[in-house]
């Protein structure tokens, strides 16, 4: 059966510092043994290959799938008649312990927000749509606040709410 990992949520408005806390969040995940699934929502599209390379001919050519890979890594391109679902990504992401989203904020998944009294002073979701909240102010809402800097403690944070008691053993 199979069991499907949490999916969380970083979001914010842009510029609030979403993929930085990502850069120090994702290796303090790592350090307590999680394997780290990630996605960005990208509203403006995308192309991740290069036109006149392999790949891209291969694509050109009609291929609805093309994957390239090697003894490190493996990358797949695929196109899709529609946008595929949080819960759809997560079912492809296969031997991760989470998936952490940049972005995505109107999923129906847990959020944490990222914001900086720089660039705002009010948040962009709702206090029920909210797990946590990373920043340099505070708000009057009633989940866990964390500074900008404390990626061991939000890591923490995640740790015990989304994937304490799920550990399973590696075959």
């Amino acid at each position: 059966m199979f069991l499907m990992i949490p999916v969380v949520s970083i979001v914010g408005k842009s510029d609030s510092g979403k993929t930085t806390l990502l850069e120090k969040l994702i290796p303090e995940l790592k350090a307590r043994g999680v394997v780290v699934a990630t996605v960005k929502h990208d509203v403006h599209g995308f192309d991740i290959d290069v036109p006149g390379k392999d790949t891209w001919r291969h694509a050109q050519a009609g291929a609805d799938i093309v994957f390239i890979a090697n003894s490190e890594k493996t990358a797949m391109i695929s196109r899709t008649r529609r946008g595929l679902s949080l819960d759809e990504i997560a079912e492809l992401a296969e031997g991760a312990d989470i998936l952490i989203t940049e972005g995505f904020k109107k999923a129906d998944k847990p959020k944490i927000e990222v914001s900086r009294a720089e660039r705002s002073n009010d948040l962009i979701c709702a206090a029920d749509e909210l797990v946590a909240i990373v920043s340099d102010q505070r708000f009057d809402v009633d989940v866990p606040h964390f500074n900008l800097d404390d990626a061991a403690g939000l890591a923490e944070f995640i740790h015990l709410r989304f994937l304490a008691g799920r550990e399973a053993p590696r075959g």
